[in-house]
């Protein structure tokens, strides 16, 4: 992808007529369907089945920049990576907020403190969620063991118990580092 198209750009109003077509089929669209439970927009190409389905959000943006242009005012698109607060983050981990204060303030999770609060890039939430599934999947493998019928559940529940100490451990080394 362009590097340029990830910086922010300011775009200044131009060719009123053509935005003003635009504005007016927004307008007339709206007017026409009125609330319908499913609304889809499509950009279109030169070519017949040239088009592509956009999402509501896309088409939000692309609403508002129209009508910015259309009264004659600029509008700059500025990237960024989206910042939760430790309550969102807590949310789409399942976890309560002050987990997740916990875990940045041990360095497991990255997040930066502005001013008196605490916000987590999304993707950093979303590699910690990833390698915390990873591992919890390796404990379940870990403690996973062959029983026969014939097996004595004592001994299989012993087993397990050394199991459980070594992945704790485990966990206890990692952490102290």
């Amino acid at each position: 992808m362009d590097t340029e198209l990830l910086e922010s750009q300011t775009y200044l109003p131009e060719e009123q007529e053509q935005l003003a077509t635009v504005a007016s089929f927004l307008d007339a669209h709206h007017s026409k369907t009125g609330e319908r439970p499913e609304r889809r927009y499509f950009l279109a190409g030169a070519e017949e089945h040239d088009q592509i389905e956009v999402p509501e959000a896309l088409h939000r943006v692309l609403v508002q920049a129209v009508a910015a242009l259309a009264a004659g005012k600029a509008i700059t698109i500025s990237p960024a990576m989206p910042k939760l607060t430790t309550q969102q983050a807590a949310d789409l981990l399942g976890v309560s907020r002050p987990t997740v204060v916990r875990l940045i303030e041990a360095g497991e999770l990255a997040g930066e403190r502005i001013g008196t609060r605490r916000k987590v890039l999304l993707k950093d939430l979303l590699d910690y969620r990833e390698t915390r599934r990873q591992r919890q999947y390796q404990a379940i493998a870990d403690t996973a063991v062959e029983m026969s019928e014939d097996e004595d559940p004592a001994v299989v529940n012993e087993r397990l118990k050394r199991i459980r100490k070594q992945r704790a451990e485990q966990r206890r080394r990692t952490t102290d580092h």
